[in-house]
């Protein structure tokens, strides 16, 4: 790809596979804050408000650190899922 978008998706989907080890929840099927955002119908709304929020801090919190927009698109894939739910 001329733009190096497979590299660039599998670095994303690295990165995902990554923070599922980092996050509060216990054993391999463990609640998330995100799944409780899901139930209480809000889901969608902190996801595209976390993708604004990485997206925004990209530049000013450690200089251009990778791994805030490797966030925002993670919450942009989340958000896809919403979409694709509906």
């Amino acid at each position: 790809m001329k733009y190096n978008e497979d590299k660039i998706l599998n670095e994303i989907k690295e990165y995902i596979k990554s923070t599922y080890g980092q996050h509060y929840s216990t054993g391999k099927d463990g609640f998330q804050v995100q799944d409780l955002f899901k139930t209480l119908g809000i889901g969608k709304d902190f996801c595209q408000a976390n993708a604004i929020k990485y997206l925004c801090r990209y530049g000013k919190k450690n200089g251009h650190n990778r791994a805030d927009l490797l966030k925002a698109v993670h919450y942009v894939i989340l958000l896809l899922n919403y979409d694709k739910e509906k």
